[in-house]
C-alpha cells in the first residue's frame, strides 16, 4: 500500500521540472539578447569612430594648406567622385567603406591687424607692414592698418559609412592671417 501523501503528489516532480525549463529558457534567451545588443552598441561606437576619423583627416588635409578660401569648391587634392570628396577604403578590399564630403569654408570673422600690433621681429608680420606713411592728414589715407587681416573660418567634413548608412558631421574653426585684398574677394 502507497503512502497517502505520495498518492498526491504524483506528476508534481514533472510541473516543477517543466517550471525549471521555462526559467532556464528564458534566462539563456534573455544572455542573448543582451549580448547582442552589446556587440550592436560596439560596431555602432566603431562605426561613429572610423567616421570621426575621416572627417578629421578630410579637415586637416584641407586646413593644411589656402586652397580652402583660394578654390573653396576645389580644397581636397586628388578628391573621389568630384570635387571636394575623399574616399577611404578602410580594410583593404577594393570597395569604398566611407566617403567623406568637405563643404566649402565659410568666413565667419575678419579683423584687419593694425601696424602697431605688428612684431618684426616675426617673418609674418613683417611680410604685413605697409611702410611708413607720410600722408597723414588726407582724407581716405592709412589709418594704421596693415596689409593683413585675421580671419575666422569654418569648415565641415560629413562622413558616410556606405555599408551601414551612418553618418558623422564635423565642424571645424581654422583661424587664418591673410593678406587685406584676399579678405574681400573670399570672405563675403
Amino acid at each position: 500500500m502507497k503512502h497517502p501523501a505520495i498518492r498526491q503528489q504524483s506528476g508534481m516532480t514533472m510541473v516543477v521540472a517543466l517550471v525549471m525549463l521555462v526559467l532556464i529558457t528564458l534566462l539563456a534567451m534573455t544572455t542573448f539578447n543582451l549580448s547582442k545588443s552589446s556587440i550592436q552598441v560596439v560596431n555602432n561606437m566603431q562605426n561613429r569612430d572610423e567616421g570621426i576619423a575621416a572627417s578629421r583627416s578630410v579637415l586637416d588635409e584641407a586646413m593644411s594648406s589656402t586652397r580652402f578660401f583660394d578654390t573653396p569648391n576645389d580644397a581636397l587634392n586628388q578628391p573621389c567622385l568630384n570635387s571636394n570628396h575623399r574616399c577611404f577604403d578602410l580594410n583593404g578590399d577594393g570597395v569604398v567603406d566611407i566617403v567623406t564630403a568637405l563643404s566649402a569654408a565659410k568666413c565667419v570673422k575678419v579683423r584687419t591687424i593694425k601696424t602697431n600690433e605688428l612684431d618684426f621681429g616675426v617673418e609674418e608680420d613683417r611680410g604685413c607692414s605697409v611702410g611708413s606713411s607720410a600722408d597723414s592728414g588726407i582724407v581716405g589715407a592709412n589709418k594704421g592698418d596693415s596689409m593683413c587681416a585675421d580671419s575666422t573660418w569654418e569648415m565641415t567634413a560629413t562622413s558616410q559609412d556606405q555599408q551601414v548608412q551612418s553618418e558623422v558631421q564635423m565642424v571645424q574653426g581654422v583661424a587664418m592671417r591673410v593678406s587685406t585684398d584676399n579678405v574681400e574677394t573670399s570672405c563675403k
